[in-house]
């Protein structure tokens, strides 16, 4: 599928990626700088002024899904180059957040270069550092770094075991000063800087509330320093970027305003690892304790066995760890084998082809593909060939996803990000299919099942694999069912993309009566990532509301498809819904799929169209009722009896529905809105929080994105003014996020446009500014700092 569907746990947003990024990712992009009446200053991107890093997965989805935020993370790497001598402020990370110690040398190797090339394609430099995920390290994992050219890593202080002046022969053992870097000479005569992060300073950022306060985190990192060091004193922490804005509420802030106060006072000054490395090479050289991470008391153990560490919840083990990474690498193995046995049917060199791949993945098109197999194929592939040869290479793929360090972090097998693990084995095995030998499935559910959930009904990782990853897997088949289904609501054209899948519709028949709808029709469906294709025909039926049933078959010969269709409509034409569902039985025999086979995302998207139509009706009823009670129940409210709970209860649904309805009206009813309002106080209405400040949020961030996109249209003007100040009348706090970036944005470019005017003595302008400054007040902005006047 290529994409992320809905996570319920993300509630009110569509899934962690998202929630993270608007918490986090993006709050660093646009960071507030507050006065003393906690009113904007300043709008500032953390990431200029910082290293950090993102991982290749995250900045794929970011790309598509937040490409805003994608941009300004992009842009902050291009300001830093120029703030800071030509070195950018983004680091590169390992591919896929692997435990390299754990990982063997060919993935290590394809890691690192699948970081590197991911990282070049989308800051347009090579990276000069690279992030270990969970700082888990060895020195063979050090040696493939400096083999690839990256200059540097930073580690945690308990990671390094002795170190030494340069040119000396004592080794130090103990604690290491982290104020400067240190070079790591390799058995291969190749050395690598390592930066060791304060570690104190550190924990206090992540789990002492450090946070609180801008100047006093400045002020504690100040206090690293000291007059008896003999070389220029680098203070650097490290910590996980979400701690900024997702762990901890306007975390962003704080870093944003400590940075400030260093800068503004000079107190001492703002770099990266590139520079100061450059203006100041290492004079001390490190050894380092092998196989431990930042994140593990025992080592790398979190990640490999029942080790102690763990979220805490009382009752449970970990010792699933252990037999899940066991059927891993037992699987990682097989498919190894395997793929170095059959690639060579097609690949000149099939690991090198592995480590290149990399560029398929950057860029899915077609003629990349076809490119990069007439680079490295042996000879000119049929297309089955070329569909088997970029089956092998997506298979390895999924085989080192498996290994993403989330899936043994937590706590339960169970868990989302361990099933996300073993999902990813999961295609890597279906990728094999018909490929390498048969058996290897059965094999590794046998390993599976050796790891135990802390949940009974859970029972074990085979069971998990058979009940929360098989039935979610997908082929061209249910591709074509979620086509048929959905196109019982949905318009598609001629040529329709569905995620990684290319449809093309051939014939399409649907036919509606006030009780039911049927769709038949024949398609082409196509996997844009293997180039996997099939000519499917399906048909699909809703009986009344939410009865749906179908079928999709890959046979697609003309003379049958045309006989289904006629037999299938006459038995709907005449409402013979036993007998049609009999013939499409007959016709697609054991291919049959329901509502529950669809994208979850579409799926829901359906079920919420039904619900809606059944909760009109409902919240009618409430409203009704609401209305109707109302005058008796504020004269039962004013003799002082209690009243009764029924009309509380109606009064719940009745006025946030109200509220939504009478806030988004193109001409808002100021004084309809503050009669809702009054109710909802008087009544003591809850309003449905978080939904209702995301419903708020969402419409006022359209509201000024409209009038971003037309700043001339005064009448936008008011209707934001408008709306933004019967915000202030709800008992809801609204996060104002956006629509101040939205602002600020045209402080920078439209409000200096009728600046000028205005001089110039246009009265027009004059107006709009005014309006505009009213607005920055309703925002929340000190116009003394942020209006340029000049």
């Amino acid at each position: 599928m290529e994409a992320v569907e809905t996570q319920d746990s993300a509630f009110p947003y569509h899934d962690w990626n998202e929630r993270v990024t608007a918490e986090c990712y993006a709050s660093n992009a646009a960071s507030r700088i507050l006065d003393g009446e906690q009113r904007v200053m300043d709008i500032v991107s953390n990431y200029a002024k910082i290293n950090f890093n993102f991982g290749p997965t995250v900045l794929s989805w970011m790309e598509m899904a937040a490409p805003e935020v994608y941009r300004a993370i992009l842009d902050a790497d291009r300001q830093s180059m120029q703030w800071r001598s030509g070195h950018g402020a983004a680091i590169a990370q390992v591919y896929n957040h692997m435990i390299m110690p754990l990982a063997n040398s060919r993935d290590k190797r394809t890691q690192i270069i699948w970081g590197i090339k991911d990282f070049e394609k989308r800051f347009q430099r090579f990276p000069e550092g690279m992030w270990l995920a969970e700082t888990a390290v060895d020195l063979e994992t050090l040696d493939i770094l400096a083999e690839q050219g990256i200059k540097y890593t930073i580690l945690a202080p308990h990671q390094a075991a002795r170190f030494r002046k340069i040119g000396e022969k004592e080794w130090t053992e103990g604690d290491i000063d982290p104020t400067t870097p240190y070079q790591c000479q390799l058995a291969s005569k190749r050395s690598i800087t390592i930066f060791f992060y304060d570690g104190p300073i550190s924990r206090a950022v992540a789990f002492e509330n450090l946070l609180n306060n801008g100047e006093g985190l400045a002020d504690r990192l100040l206090g690293g320093f000291t007059d008896s060091r003999e070389w220029p004193q680098l203070m650097h922490i490290a910590t996980d970027g979400e701690t900024y804005g997702h762990h901890q509420k306007f975390g962003d802030m704080a870093l944003a305003a400590a940075l400030n106060h260093i800068e503004s006072n000079n107190l001492a000054r703002i770099t990266n690892y590139g520079e100061y490395l450059e203006l100041c090479p290492p004079i001390f050289e490190a050894q380092i304790h092998e196989r431990t991470s930042w994140s593990c008391a025992h080592g790398v153990e979190r990640w490999n066995s029942d080790c102690g560490c763990n979220g805490g919840r009382e009752g449970w083990n970990q010792q699933w760890r252990g037999p899940l990474r066991a059927a891993l690498d037992w699987l990682r193995d097989r498919l190894a084998n395997g793929f170095a046995r059959t690639g060579t049917q097609f690949f000149k060199d099939p690991w090198e082809t592995r480590d290149a791949y990399i560029e398929v993945i950057l860029n899915r098109e077609m003629e990349q593909a076809e490119s990069f197999l007439a680079q490295h194929a042996t000879r000119d592939l049929s297309a089955d060939e070329k569909i088997t040869a970029l089956k092998l290479l997506e298979m390895q793929r999924h085989a080192m996803l498996m290994y993403t360090s989330c899936g043994w972090f937590f706590d339960e097998l169970s868990g989302i990000e361990t099933v996300q693990v073993i999902d990813y084995a999961s295609r890597a095995l279906q990728l094999s299919n018909g490929i390498l030998e048969e058996g290897i499935e059965k094999a590794f559910l046998d390993r599976l099942q050796q790891a135990k959930s802390n949940i009974p009904e859970n029972q074990d990782g085979a069971w998990i694999y058979e009940n929360f990853v098989l039935p979610i897997r997908l082929d061209l088949l249910k591709v074509g069912a979620h086509y048929a289904f959905s196109s019982l609501y949905e318009e598609y054209e001629e040529h329709s993309q569905i995620y990684c899948y290319a449809i093309a519709k051939e014939d399409y028949t649907k036919i509606s009566t006030p009780d039911a709808t049927i769709a038949m029709g024949r398609i082409h469906v196509a996997s844009e990532i293997t180039e996997e294709e099939a000519c499917l025909t399906f048909c699909v039926v809703r009986l009344g509301s939410h009865d749906f049933k179908g079928g999709v078959t890959g046979v697609c010969e003309p003379q049958a498809y045309a006989a289904m269709k006629e037999e299938v409509s006459a038995a709907f034409d005449k409402a013979l819904y036993t007998e049609l569902i009999a013939l499409m039985d007959k016709h697609f025999g054991t291919h049959s799929y329901s509502l529950i086979n669809l994208f979850t995302d579409e799926k829901r998207k359906i079920l919420n169209l039904i619900i809606d139509k059944n909760m009109e009706e409902s919240i009618s009823s409430y409203q009704a009722m609401f209305e109707r009670s109302r005058p008796l129940m504020e004269f039962v409210e004013e003799t002082r009896m209690p009243v009764p709970r029924i009309f509380l209860a109606a009064a719940q649904p009745a006025l946030n529905e109200a509220l939504k309805t009478a806030l988004t009206q193109e001409e808002i009813d100021t004084e309809a809105v503050q009669r809702i309002v009054s109710q909802i106080r008087k009544w003591q209405v809850s309003l449905d929080s978080p939904d209702m400040e995301y419903f708020l949020r969402r419409h006022a961030e359209r509201l000024t994105r409209a009038f971003a996109d037309h700043p001339s249209d005064l009448t936008l003007m008011a209707r934001v003014q408008k709306f933004m100040s019967l915000l202030n009348e709800i008992p809801i706090s609204v996060v104002l996020w956006q629509v101040q970036n939205d602002y600020y944005l045209q402080v920078k470019t439209t409000y200096r446009d009728y600046l000028a005017k205005a001089k110039s003595g246009d009265e027009g302008a004059g107006i709009w500014l005014d309006a505009f400054r009213k607005l920055g007040e309703t925002f929340r902005f000190n116009l003394g700092a942020v209006l340029p006047e000049a």
